[in-house]
């Protein structure tokens, strides 16, 4: 057993269900400090059910996780999420400031106000992600590309040491997603840990260092150039992604297959 408190996540026994049918099974996992972690597989995998059974938005059946030796609950301030934007209500009347200021609550308070102090941070933050033209935009305003890049900021603005980032690729442009990508690369270089639910197979060899390959239960982990092979990927998707032989072909082609 490696010491948990230097270990940003660590996953024992794992189990999710839903109405009794078990959605995840006995999840082990531990992530390394520093890296960025993709999390593939196929629809209904259990992805996204496995990053809101980390963070206690849905119940375990069973199972322990612990970030940094410790519950979520007594680390809450070193966690940053970023949900799937098909989740959040883009209808509620706020600005992307005020989207991205919700993120200093944690270092703030909660029920205080947002000095002009933290309303400067959020501000940079919107610069980082290239949205500082449009913090004054309602976010219904906003085009999806830029509603995530919002998100993204409001995430950077808690200064988590360990984030967890629910398809933040998916509906967005060529310029979000290497805006996104550049961003991620940035806090793996600051040290911390990002894991991110993710879809195009061709850029997980370009994108991620360390790889959960997931169909309700773990079929492999570890670092990407050594579990990103065609066995592992067969046995992830099945026959249940038709285009699963055009991005292997692709891959072998681009050298990109481990």
């Amino acid at each position: 057993m490696k010491n948990n408190t230097i270990i940003p996540l660590a996953i024992r026994d794992l189990t999710v269900a839903y109405h009794r049918k078990p959605v995840l099974w006995d999840i082990d996992f531990e992530a390394p400090a520093g890296s960025l972690v993709g999390i593939i597989g196929p629809n209904g995998a259990g992805k996204s059910t496995l990053i809101k059974a980390i963070l206690e938005l849905i119940p375990r059946a069973s199972g322990e996780v612990l970030m940094f030796g410790k519950n979520y609950s007594l680390v809450r301030q070193r966690v940053g999420y970023v949900p799937q934007r098909e989740s959040v209500d883009w209808d509620f009347p706020v600005s992307a400031l005020d989207v991205v200021a919700m993120g200093c609550y944690g270092q703030i308070g909660w029920f205080r106000r947002v000095t002009s102090k933290w309303r400067k941070v959020a501000r940079e933050a919107l610069e980082r992600v290239g949205m500082l033209d449009y913090a004054d935009r309602q976010i219904s305003q906003l085009s999806g590309g830029q509603q995530q890049r919002v998100f993204l900021a409001r995430a950077l603005v808690q200064d988590a040491d360990l984030y967890f980032m629910d398809e933040p690729f998916a509906g967005v442009d060529a310029a979000t997603e290497k805006a996104i990508i550049t961003i991620l690369q940035e806090l793996k270089k600051a040290g911390k840990t990002v894991f991110v639910v993710h879809h195009d197979l061709q850029t997980v060899t370009e994108y991620f260092d360390y790889l959960l390959m997931l169909n309700m239960r773990v079929v492999a982990e570890g670092p990407t150039k050594e579990v990103f092979r065609e066995e592992n990927l067969v046995k992830t998707y099945g026959g249940r992604l038709t285009l699963l032989d055009e991005a292997l072909e692709a891959m072998r082609k681009r050298g990109t297959m481990g």
